[in-house]
């Protein structure tokens, strides 16, 4: 596994979502600006893999990650990229921090549409259809599904995503973590997504550092948000 531009030890889960909370709670930073910053170094990092040309698809989950992948959306299309956007899960259940990002985009011509996240194998809808579609288009894939919190294995939506990203021909950038991966042991679900580019923010995650996640998480980016590292020496101390 290739590892570029880490500058701090791994982090726990527990303690990657200490770091967002004492930024936001003791340092008064907002969860806006870190999503914002999170997400427009992203995208400048997806936009520099391919040409002008490109179709990037971007898939969404509700919590913080989908967020981060809303705000890439929106920077794709700010630079006059072609971006399409779907959305896995309940709108109402939304991060509050994602729903504003999604506000923001649905201003926007970036095509946004949902899918349920319990899925009938059985009956592939016409809307299923038309998101496998996409994915076996695209030029690009950001999977912005779910994040460092998620773990055990993957049902429904989130598992036949992943199964047809898999078999597509597109580059697969991972945001934070590949969906079906834990960010704490490295395990994975039957159906992780094999990412060519793990774009992950602050310090890298654990788990991501285990051998078993080498052919998930391909090469690992750490990327910043404008995190002070004044932060992370205090999680550091807090948690050991």
């Amino acid at each position: 596994m290739h590892v570029h531009q880490s500058i701090a030890t791994p982090l726990t889960v527990l303690q990657s979502r200490m770091v967002d909370e004492i930024a936001i709670h003791s340092f008064g930073m907002l969860g806006l600006v870190l999503m914002e910053n999170a997400g427009r170094g992203a995208a400048d990092f997806v936009a520099d893999l391919v040409n002008d040309e490109a179709k990037f698809v971007v898939v969404c989950g509700i919590g913080n990650n989908g967020g981060d992948g809303l705000v890439i959306a929106r920077h794709l299309h700010a630079r006059g990229l072609s971006v399409s956007v779907w959305i896995i899960g309940d709108r109402h259940k939304l991060t509050a921090v994602t729903a504003a990002n999604l506000a923001i985009l649905e201003k926007t011509s970036v095509s946004c549409r949902w899918l349920p996240a319990s899925f009938d194998t059985v009956e592939i809808t016409t809307t299923m259809q038309q998101a496998i579609d996409e994915l076996q288009s695209a030029t690009l894939l950001v999977d912005a599904m779910l994040g460092t919190g998620s773990k055990g294995e993957l049902r429904g939506t989130f598992a036949q995503m992943v199964h047809h990203a898999n078999r597509s021909a597109a580059i697969r950038v991972a945001i934070d973590v590949p969906t079906g991966l834990d960010a704490q042991t490295g395990g994975h679900s039957v159906e992780t997504l094999r990412a060519h580019h793990t774009l992950t923010f602050v310090a890298s995650k654990v788990g991501l550092m285990e051998s078993d996640a080498a052919p998930f998480v391909g090469e690992l980016h750490i990327l910043p948000i404008g995190i002070p590292p004044e932060v992370l020496e205090i999680v550091k101390h807090g948690s050991s």
